[in-house]
């Protein structure tokens, strides 16, 4: 090939054999695509993930930029920061070597305990697909592919691999699919990734409705359909239904004899084949990798612009969600020679989730950084830690020592699966975990072992856990049996699994021989890369830490402070990838929610940042006096966190989901994660298009049942919208609203307006109100600017499962102007006809 012409896809493909063309469907491994040097066709590398590109290690590999979660980006309501975010990652991704990014993260927010609600946007479909269409442009104007994920329905991880989600037509139109619609007809993603769970019957990645009704014919869409990881069901089946690219590799459905005996067997054809390749064989050359096939190794490269944008974009999409007094914003010369306490997590910075959201930062700034550097010297700041919040024990590392008296721990690798007589391989570790990461051997069994030595005696705490069934020894004896396989391997693998606790008397001065032995898996508990793989881990505490009282250091430094920050929120291992939330209250245990009770009790000057992807409970809310949504806000998380609570940003954030009272008041409730039958979780989306803010607006009773609205959000200066006009265009297609906005305070600060529409009569089958449209704008005091929003007709139309097509009826329509879903500023009549929409 020339280094610089453009490929001709007809005559490469020619020029292929059938074998080459299937081995093109299939990953050449974790990250790259296979390539066929002989034959002219170049690899592609994709990088994870949606608000970072990490490269190919999971963990400690090269530094990465960390941005904010999408939750947070949603918050903005800002379209030019989605795209701005964009361009970035897109430089990022190229410098990890890889040209296509795994990202963005569309699915809807359909429940709080979603554990991956942090990747996505929100509960409403157009707030997502806006803001996820203009994230795709700015990552594809820089030439790095987006993949629009997980295609569909992919709102929980409780058994995401094999749960079965029933969902009516209806509902997954106007709420499930829609904002992948906005996405791909707004911007033109080049590539998509199904997800892996089953949609009313069918594997997403072999579902013909998904991958070649909806996304093919209907939308008209061509691009590469790839499957999550690990993701591909079927060889026949999913090569048929519209599957392009299996991943990872090396191939477990596709290989050539598989292949080729399914086209034998007339189970699939020979033009599939040649489709197929097709599209991957286009997405190449989109990518232009056969121009420059090479793939650079990765790098770090910290920009100082993208360390500005980070910082930006997080402090705008910080939301006050209470301040009262006016508390906020800190000043650092009323706070002169005062003491301020901070607690909870104020030394970590709560970056991002877990899972493939994770990278390794380039660096974090924690809160306590990010508000000695606003307030300066002049402040005495006091920390406290107030509250256990581990989900595993810390590994067991110390006063250990192998079979060969070095510290750490001995490996011995069985192939049998009793872990008996000589190991066949053996290695030294300094931790009791194994991984087990792009591993190739397939042992039957591993035994760990270390000589422990206390310091002190008393009682101390284990914890373990495996991928297969697994046991702790001591001296011989067994003190815990973990007797089944790990439910989901993922969770496993980003220590996200909550671990039984042993407890053991231990003498001080004496050794004792620990041991663990762990079998290998069958079937690894979901993720189908890691079955017959074996992994372990191992933590330990004392007593004293485990059980030490940290609430009471917190409450007597916050009684000898003149104000307390207490930093709430979720590490990695608490919301991740892998499972649902373990609780709508904060963890572990209650003790985030006693650290507040009990500090605002002791001091009357108490604040809350809270940092969560989700909607979480706050028993404490009328004892404080502000509280702050923070999210995760990427690297500069606790630069973004000083200059919002000390007014540096004005916040502007606006809510993207309901915040409800209590877990019962969700739509979902009763409904999530599913219930079981014959071994197969099926949940049911009993609440169809009611989703978040739709179900509360039904009545007053649902209204009450919201703690903070959707679309809400407060800010240090005030706002007044005037002159409220509304216009349809000659064609009737079009509908312009308009709204004067004037800064009203006495600082500079930016408001979203949101525009919300529903029949004037609404009926019982219809939400009351959905977001038609959206505008931020930044005002000056004083200042005022006419600001305009345009939304089509169609928008007001639903999908009729009779007709199968959208339906607009007839009527007098109400469109309101709101500051949230519930606090509305100004209502608008139109009236339209009547019309049917094609899919």
């Amino acid at each position: 090939m020339g280094s610089h012409a453009a490929p001709n896809i007809d005559v490469i493909l020619g020029q292929l054999t059938l074998q080459e063309k299937i081995s093109l469907l299939a990953g050449k491994n974790f990250w790259e695509t296979v390539d066929i040097p002989e034959k002219g066709v170049p690899s592609v590398k994709v990088s994870d993930g949606p608000n970072g590109a990490r490269g190919a290690t999971f963990k400690n590999g090269p530094t990465a930029a960390c941005f904010p979660a999408s939750c947070l980006l949603a918050s903005t309501w800002d379209l030019e920061a989605a795209k701005e975010i964009g361009n970035a990652l897109a430089e990022e991704t190229q410098s990890k070597g890889a040209r296509a990014l795994l990202a963005p993260t569309v699915c809807p927010h359909r429940h709080p305990l979603g554990g991956r609600n942090f990747e996505s946007f929100s509960e409403d479909p157009l707030l997502a697909g806006k803001m996820a269409a203009q994230y795709i442009n700015g990552l594809q104007e820089k030439g790095v592919a987006a993949t629009i994920k997980h295609f569909a329905a992919n709102e929980q991880e409780t058994c995401r691999f094999t749960v079965n989600a029933h969902i009516a037509e209806r509902a997954l139109r106007e709420i499930y699919l829609k904002p992948f619609e906005i996405a791909i007809k707004e911007a033109n993603p080049m590539a998509v990734m199904t997800s892996y769970n089953i949609l009313n019957g069918d594997h997403a990645d072999s579902s013909t409705y998904l991958l070649k009704n909806v996304l093919r014919d209907q939308w008209g869409w061509k691009g590469l359909v790839m499957s999550d990881w690990g993701g591909t069901n079927s060889t026949a089946g999913s090569l048929e239904a519209g599957l392009d690219l299996e991943m990872p590799g090396p191939t477990k459905w596709r290989t050539i004899d598989a292949v080729v005996e399914d086209i034998k067997a007339g189970k699939v054809s020979e033009a599939t084949i040649d489709a197929r390749a097709r599209n991957v064989l286009e997405f190449l050359a989109k990518l232009r990798c056969f121009e420059d096939p090479s793939i650079p190794d990765e790098r770090s490269i910290n920009k100082p612009e993208h360390q500005r944008l980070i910082r930006s974009v997080g402090g705008q999409g910080l939301v006050l969600l209470k301040n009262a007094g006016g508390i906020l914003p800190l000043k650092r010369e009323q706070l002169s020679k005062k003491r301020v306490a901070l607690l909870g997590f104020a030394k970590q910075g709560l970056a991002h989730g877990g899972g493939s959201a994770s990278v390794n930062a380039h660096y974090r700034v924690t809160p306590e950084e990010g508000l000695r550097a606003a307030l300066g010297e002049e402040v005495e700041f006091e920390y406290a830690q107030g509250a256990h919040t581990f989900r595993q024990l810390p590994l067991m590392s110390e006063m250990v020592v192998d079979r060969d008296g070095q510290p750490g721990w001995t490996l011995d690798f069985f192939m049998n699966e009793d872990a008996t007589g000589e190991p066949s391989s053996s290695q030294h570790s300094d931790v009791p975990t194994y991984m087990p990461l792009f591993v190739k051997e397939a042992w039957g069994s591993l035994k760990a072992t270390a000589r422990f030595t206390p310091t002190q005696s008393g009682r101390h705490y284990l914890g373990m856990s495996g991928l297969g069934r697994s046991q702790i020894l001591i001296n011989g004896q067994t003190v815990y049996e973990q007797k089944s396989n790990c439910p989901d391997s993922m969770a496993f693998l980003l220590g996200g699994v909550k671990e039984p606790e042993v407890i053991w008397e231990f003498e001080a001065g004496q050794t004792y021989t620990m041991e663990v032995i762990t079998l290998k898996p069958s079937k690894s508990g979901g993720l189908s890369l890691l079955d017959g793989l074996i992994g372990f881990r191992t933590g330990f505490m004392t007593e004293e830490e485990h059980n030490r009282d940290l609430l009471s250091e917190a409450v007597e430094v916050a009684k000898r402070s003149d104000l307390a920050i207490v930093f709430t929120g979720h590490t990695p291992d608490w919301e991740t990838e892998g499972q649902d939330q373990a609780s709508f209250n904060l963890p572990s245990n209650g003790s985030q929610d006693r650290l507040v009770a009990a500090v605002s009790s002791a001091n009357s000057e108490t604040v809350v940042v809270n940092c969560t992807g989700v909607a979480v409970s706050m028993p404490w809310l009328d004892n404080v006096k502000a509280v702050v949504q923070a999210w995760f806000p990427g690297q500069e998380a606790g630069n973004a966190i000083a200059n919002v609570l000390t007014g540096a940003v004005n916040p502007s954030g606006r809510l993207p989901v309901s915040f409800p009272r209590r877990i019962e008041d969700a739509p979902a409730h009763g409904n999530f994660p599913g219930e079981y039958v014959d071994d197969q979780l099926n949940v049911t989306y009993e609440e169809g298009i009611f989703v978040g803010y739709r179900h509360y607006d039904r009545s007053e009773k649902h209204r009450s049942q919201v703690l903070f609205p959707f679309g809400y959000g407060l800010s240090y200066t005030s706002f007044d919208h005037t002159n409220p006009s509304i216009s349809v265009s000659d064609s009737s297609e079009d509908i312009e609203v308009a709204i004067q906005v004037t800064n009203t305070g006495s600082c500079a600060g930016a408001d979203v307006v949101q525009v919300y529409a529903g029949a004037k009569l609404a009926s019982s089958e219809n939400p009351v109100k959905e977001l038609v449209g959206f505008s931020k704008v930044w005002l000056k005091p004083s200042e005022s600017k006419t600001v305009s929003v345009n939304f089509k007709t169609r928008q007001l139309a639903h999908f009729s499962e009779n007709t199968e097509r959208w339906e607009l009826e007839e009527g007098a329509y109400e469109v309101s102007i709101g500051r949230s879903v519930q606090d509305i500023v100004s209502k608008l009549a139109v009236s339209v006809s009547a019309k049917t929409y094609k899919l």
